[in-house]
C-alpha cells in the first residue's frame, strides 16, 4: 500500500509538473503547429527573387503563447523587452517578455482594445473599439488619458488601429466591428454618419481626414511618412491597400491610389512597413461562400467556401509598388503584426489563438 501510495503521489507531482511547463510556455503546441526542424523553413515562400534577402536561411517560425480567442494589435517596448497585444473577446491586453519567453495577461478589462501602438514618449496607446468606444494613452503612473471618443458632438464608431507619426499626431481608423455584435464587445447603434480616418494633432485637435472608405481597418505609414496607407475591409469589392499622399506639413492627404487589391476570398488586415518600404501584411481566407450550395451527404446541402484558411493564412508581403514578393504561411489567419527585438528584425504575428515570431533581414521602420 504505501508502496502505490507513493506512486499515485510521484504521478500526481508529475502531472503538476508537466502542467506548470504547458502553462509557462502558454500551450505552445497546440493548434496543429509544430517547429520545423530543416533549414530553411518550408513555410516561409519567396514569391519574387527580391524577397530572398529578407529570409533568413537558418530561422523558423517560433510559437510563443497561445490560449487567446482573437489575437491583435501587437506593440513593442524596447525599454523593456516587451510586447503588449490584445485578445479581444477575453476584453485583456497579454504580455510577451523576450527575455524569460513569459506570455502571460498584461491587463484586464480594457474595454475590449484593439490596436495599439506607443507614442515618441514610449506610453502605450490603445484602441478600445467596444463600450467606451474611445482612444486611450496609458500614462507611465498608469493613468488613462482620453485622446478621443467622439466627433463633431457624436460618438466615435469603434476605433480599431491606431499609428503615431514624427509630428506626435496620432491617426486611428474608426470602423463598425466593436459594436456590430456581442462577440467583440456590445452591439450598438452607430452615430457616425460614415467610417473614417482620424487625426489626433499635437494640441489635441481630431479631424477626420479620410471618409469615403467603408470600414477602414489597418493602417500604417511609409519608411519616409510620405504616405499613409489604410486597409478598406468592404466595398471594393474586394478587400484593399489604399495610398494617400500626406501634405508637407502632415495634417492632410490627397491622391488615394489603390495599392493592393485582394483579389477574392483574401483578406487583408494589419500591416507594418520596413525600412525598404515593404508592406508586411496580416493575410488570410476572408470566409467568401460559393454563390449556390453544394451536396455534402446526408440529404444536406450547404454553401462552401471559395478558398482553403490552411493554403491562405500567413503574412503578405508587398514591396512598394504593390508587388507580392513573399509569403508566410501560419496555421491560424494573421490578423497584425509587429517588428521588434533590439535589432526590430524579429517580426511577431497575432494570429487568431496564437502569438507567433520570426526572425527575418529586415527592420521594422521607426
Amino acid at each position: 500500500m504505501p508502496h502505490a501510495m507513493n506512486r499515485r503521489k510521484l504521478l500526481k507531482t508529475a502531472s503538476a509538473t508537466a502542467l506548470g511547463a504547458w502553462g509557462a510556455a502558454a500551450g505552445a503546441q497546440s493548434f496543429g503547429f509544430a517547429p520545423q526542424q530543416r533549414y530553411p523553413d518550408p513555410s516561409v515562400f519567396i514569391l519574387d527573387p527580391s524577397f530572398a534577402k529578407y529570409r533568413i536561411y537558418s530561422s523558423t517560425i517560433e510559437q510563443l503563447g497561445t490560449g487567446m480567442r482573437w489575437a491583435e494589435g501587437p506593440v513593442y517596448f524596447p525599454e523593456t523587452g516587451t510586447l503588449i497585444l490584445s485578445d479581444i473577446p477575453n476584453n485583456r491586453l497579454m504580455k510577451y517578455e523576450e527575455k524569460t519567453g513569459k506570455f502571460s495577461v498584461h491587463k484586464q478589462g480594457v474595454n475590449y482594445a484593439n490596436g495599439n501602438t506607443r507614442d515618441r514618449q514610449g506610453r502605450l496607446i490603445s484602441c478600445e473599439h467596444s463600450v467606451t468606444r474611445r482612444v486611450v494613452r496609458t500614462e507611465r503612473d498608469g493613468r488613462t488619458t482620453v485622446l478621443a471618443d467622439s466627433y463633431q458632438g457624436k460618438r466615435l464608431n469603434a476605433p480599431n488601429d491606431v499609428v503615431v507619426k514624427s509630428d506626435d499626431s496620432v491617426w486611428f481608423t474608426d470602423p463598425l466591428f466593436g459594436i456590430n455584435g456581442e462577440w467583440e464587445g456590445a452591439r450598438a447603434t452607430p452615430e457616425q454618419a460614415t467610417t473614417n480616418v482620424y487625426r489626433i494633432a499635437k494640441d489635441g485637435q481630431i479631424s477626420a481626414v479620410v471618409t469615403d472608405i467603408v470600414n477602414p481597418n489597418g493602417l500604417a505609414f511609409s519608411s519616409d511618412e510620405k504616405k499613409l496607407y489604410v486597409i478598406e475591409w468592404k466595398g471594393t469589392p474586394h478587400r484593399s491597400v489604399w495610398s494617400f499622399d500626406v501634405s508637407a506639413d502632415g495634417s492632410s492627404l490627397s491622391n488615394k491610389t489603390k495599392l493592393i487589391d485582394a483579389d477574392g476570398p483574401g483578406a487583408l488586415d494589419g500591416m507594418r512597413v520596413d525600412r525598404d518600404g515593404n508592406l508586411w501584411c496580416g493575410w488570410g481566407f476572408s470566409g467568401a461562400l460559393s454563390a449556390q450550395p453544394s451536396d455534402i451527404g446526408g440529404g444536406m446541402s450547404a454553401y462552401l467556401p471559395l478558398g482553403k484558411s490552411e493554403e491562405m493564412d500567413g503574412v503578405k508581403v508587398f514591396n512598394p509598388q504593390g508587388k507580392p514578393i513573399g509569403f508566410i504561411r501560419l496555421p491560424e489567419r494573421c490578423a497584425n503584426l509587429e517588428f521588434g527585438g533590439p535589432k526590430r528584425n524579429r517580426l511577431y504575428m497575432a494570429s487568431s489563438h496564437s502569438l507567433y515570431a520570426l526572425y527575418v533581414e529586415a527592420h521594422g521602420a521607426a
